[in-house]
């Protein structure tokens, strides 16, 4: 059975209840409904609680290039199942396009009819082969799970997180998302106390567990594919395998007691949302006003009153869309707005006065 997260009226999180008892308590006016990130479904006491005793509840961290999965678990339910949409390609991208335009503008700066020691070379600031920092791309995908780990927080009494840590061996190759890993223990390590968990040992618990595993589509926003693994986990806090030896053979267990229940599921990822650039392309050299002759790119804000990741609901030909505000055109002919799905592909194109707005942008795309 699926559990309902409850918040203290101060806003500390307590033990999760069960939908029957929520209700009741909201149809009482004992409790209201607690809005959070996540948009998962939680309430909030009016009153004080009889009690601030908590169990162990514990989050599981799969860690990956393009998705991580996390998984919230108690002894005796499944509370939360997560499915992160990392911003690794989009991160890339940017990154790329930020350096050839900036090469060019370098290049429109330099006279090259003057000798190399009198041209207007920038100085280098900083050696950056020496800096001990995260790549923006891998940065993005720590601070992705990160968010995701605080506004958890927020709902449920974490004690512990496990982190599945991931070791090349052999002659395999260097994954990406090897990056930040010892960064990112120091991170959660602030909140919680943090363990860690190689990817094999997670493999035989899931197993073991009778989790399903969906190796064939990773991209694939189901539980089968990361969420599962998370789970698998924060389980390993309750359950650890125990090796025995006999005169005759030798073998192992698992000891412990977990329950493993259905829960939410929600697919997370961050709106792709481009920052004003002033140099996007060359303006057209036929044209009087050169400044005013360059293609629009990027920004937040909207002449319409929305900003970019405001979660919306849009009507056209009496088909209703929820989507997420991507961008928006503004000619003499039209002016529409872009709406997004989660994995920001655009849905299409409305009219202003055919959307209206549900939720305001917090940076997360929650489906």
């Amino acid at each position: 059975m699926q559990r309902v997260p409850v918040i203290s009226p101060d806003g500390r999180p307590l033990m999760p209840t069960k939908p029957s008892r929520a209700r009741r308590w909201l149809k009482e006016g004992k409790a209201k409904i607690y809005l959070n990130d996540l948009n998962v479904f939680a309430i909030q006491l009016i009153n004080e609680p009889s009690g601030y005793e908590t169990q162990d509840v514990v989050i599981g961290i799969d860690p990956g290039k393009l998705f991580s999965g996390v998984g919230i678990q108690s002894s005796k339910a499944t509370l939360l199942k997560l499915h992160l949409v990392l911003p690794f390609p989009n991160v890339t991208k940017k990154m790329t396009a930020r350096r050839i335009l900036r090469r060019a503008r370098r290049g429109r700066r330099i006279n090259r009819k003057l000798p190399y020691d009198q041209r207007c070379h920038r100085a280098k600031r900083f050696d950056n082969r020496v800096q001990k920092k995260l790549p923006p791309s891998i940065k993005a995908n720590r601070q992705l799970e990160l968010r995701v780990v605080k506004e958890a927080c927020r709902l449920f009494p974490i004690s512990h997180i496990v982190y599945e840590y991931i070791k090349a061996r052999g002659d395999k190759g260097f994954s990406p998302a090897m990056v930040g890993q010892k960064v990112m223990l120091e991170w959660l390590s602030q909140i919680a106390a943090t363990s860690t968990q190689f990817g094999f040992t997670t493999s035989n618990l899931r197993q073991w567990l009778k989790l399903p595993k969906d190796k064939a589509d990773k991209a694939k926003a189901c539980e089968e594919t990361h969420s599962n693994d998370g789970v698998a986990l924060a389980a390993s806090y309750f359950i650890k395998w125990r090796e025995w030896h006999s005169s005759k053979a030798r073998g192992g267990n698992w000891e412990g007691e977990v329950s493993v229940t259905s829960a939410p599921f929600k697919v997370i990822a961050k709106p792709n949302i481009y920052r004003r650039q002033l140099h996007f392309e060359n303006p057209d050299s036929h044209k009087p006003n050169l400044n005013q002759d360059r293609k629009r790119k990027g920004g937040t804000i909207t002449p319409f009153g929305f900003r970019s990741g405001d979660f919306v609901q849009a009507e056209k030909a009496g088909q209703i869309s929820r989507g997420w505000i991507g961008g928006y055109t503004q000619t003499d002919k039209s002016k529409n707005v872009s709406i997004y799905d989660v994995n920001w592909k655009r849905i299409g194109q409305f009219s202003p006065s055919k959307v209206k707005l549900l939720k305001r942008s917090c940076k997360l795309c929650v489906a």
